[in-house]
């Protein structure tokens, strides 16, 4: 089987290659990818090159596909598991494999398994530690998207509270409290938002933060904070910090003075970490969720918080199989919509430029379709393009009817007129 996939090479050396796939062994499976969204962890994979830890040394001998938060169908299965999956079938992965202990995953470290490919192959791995989910949903992005999401679940599930009488840690964020979602208006931050005010176990309030008002005000007419409070019972305010004069004094203002039982910081900024640290509440815990680049990357904390307030400081990275899991109940469920992230789509032609140039690129995620030749375009830009190409107008009038997001209505005419 033939294949053409983004490459890592080296340091910022991303390539697109056709290549012949080696036959499936009897563990293994062969699938063919339609999406994949592009993480910023792949960004910071692709500065790195080999210095990153999930990737391998000789990659210039043997160049590892790029993408891991991908979705598409089951083409051959290879006799182990003939009596469990079938061709045709929809499927999604949950890329943290933490088989045996090992950091390798698809997307970082296999050189026939990722996720910006048109075919790849499944390893043994992904198989063994339980990491490979049928999907039965429609839209092939919703599957691409559940990895990204699972992050969030997994950082809620991770965050902890205390109590002065005993040593219990009582897991997960806490009921009817504050929550504060830091440089939040993003892709992530906003997958953040959309679980919190949706899952069983909500806070009363969720404060999200930005210097950029125009995500901000994009986040506001995605979440409408009187019709997030009359459906949810959550309380979502919006805060442009850089319009305030002393921003940690505003918003512990809206807790009343109190401040907040959990915090996500989503930036890797000094700044924005200590202002995190510096608005928690009695026992509030602070999960520094933005993952740097820089392996010397640290900022001031009030370690008196930290002794006498009882303030917890804890990061999270990825999340595990039942975060997966509980991320695609909610999605099949209809109770999130991952499309709120979703701001770019593109073909694979795209995938390596838009990889390296992630953080020059404004908006949320970047939605790679494999089978297709497409520039990275703007969901706000489609009407722009159809002066050019009239397959644009018609991509438009879709996202335009569904309030300039991503459908499976969408997906389905790219598709369509695209491959």
């Amino acid at each position: 089987m033939k294949t053409r996939a983004v490459r890592m090479h080296g340091a910022m050396d991303l390539r697109i290659d056709e290549f012949e796939l080696p036959e499936i062994k009897d563990d293994e499976m062969l699938v063919r990818i339609v999406s994949d969204s592009i993480c910023m962890s792949t960004y910071k994979m692709a500065k790195l090159g080999a210095e990153h830890k999930r990737v391998p040394e000789n990659i210039a001998e043997h160049p590892v596909i790029t993408g891991h938060e991908f979705a598409g169908d089951i083409v051959e299965v290879g006799a182990k598991y003939k009596d469990l999956y079938q061709p045709g079938q929809k499927f999604t992965i949950q890329p943290a494999l933490n088989y045996k202990g090992s950091m390798d995953s698809p997307g970082y470290s296999y050189e026939f398994c990722g996720g910006d490919a048109t075919y790849c192959i499944l390893p043994m791995e992904v198989f063994d530690a339980d990491c490979f989910f049928p999907y039965n949903g429609e839209a092939y992005y919703q599957a691409s998207l559940i990895e990204p999401v699972s992050c969030s679940v997994g950082a809620f599930h991770a965050t902890y509270h205390t109590s002065m009488t005993d040593y219990i840690h009582r897991m997960g964020i806490r009921e009817g409290g504050n929550l504060a979602i830091m440089a939040g208006a993003g892709p992530m931050g906003l997958g953040a938002l959309t679980y919190a005010i949706h899952r069983d176990v909500r806070p009363v309030r969720v404060v999200v933060t930005d210097i950029n008002q125009a995500r901000l005000d994009r986040a506001a007419e995605l979440f409408p904070p009187e019709q997030m409070l009359a459906e949810t019972g959550v309380e979502v305010v919006f805060v442009n910090t850089a319009t305030v004069d002393d921003p940690v004094a505003y918003l512990r203002g809206l807790t009343g003075g109190a401040g907040y039982d959990d915090v996500f910081c989503y930036a890797p900024v000094a700044a924005v970490v200590t202002q995190s640290s510096a608005i928690l509440g009695r026992d509030g815990c602070l999960n520094f969720f933005a993952g740097p680049t820089d392996s010397q990357f640290s900022a001031p904390i009030n370690f008196y918080d930290v002794h006498y307030n009882a303030a917890h400081v804890m990061g999270t990275t990825g999340g595990n199989i039942d975060d997966m899991k509980e991320a695609l109940e909610l999605m099949a469920a209809g109770r999130i919509d991952p499309a709120v992230m979703v701001t770019h789509v593109g073909g694979l032609n795209a995938a390596a430029e838009t990889t390296c140039n992630l953080p020059n690129i404004p908006g949320g995620k970047k939605l790679i379709y494999t089978h297709i030749e497409m520039p990275l375009v703007a969901l706000d830009s489609l009407r722009d393009l159809a002066g050019e190409d009239p397959r644009y107008a018609g991509l438009a009038d879709i996202v335009e009817a569904n309030n300039g997001l991503w459908s499976p209505a969408a997906e389905r005419y790219l598709l369509a007129n695209w491959s």
